[in-house]
């Protein structure tokens, strides 16, 4: 199994979240259910290296892309594009 991290996803790609960094993480993405197990899906990527925008469970999150690569996946599940 390879992992990639969440900024490696492209527009339509979801994948599994495998690991989390715990130590870099804010508190708040872990409270929102950003958490191993949980189904991320990119719908939107802002340009010049904006934040992605990514649908986890009912809800739409949009984070920094330094952030989204300290979150770990499982290869994609799907393409829904």
């Amino acid at each position: 199994m390879r992992l990639k991290s969440a900024a490696d996803l492209r527009v339509g790609e979801v994948g599994v979240i495998r690991d989390v960094s715990l130590d870099a993480l804010p508190v708040k993405l872990l409270e929102m259910g950003c958490l191993p197990g949980t189904e991320l899906e990119v719908k939107h990527v802002a340009p010049f290296n904006g934040p992605i925008y990514f649908r986890m469970a009912d809800y739409h999150l949009a984070i920094r892309k330094d952030l989204a690569q300290m979150i770990l996946l499982e290869d994609s599940v799907e393409d829904v594009a």
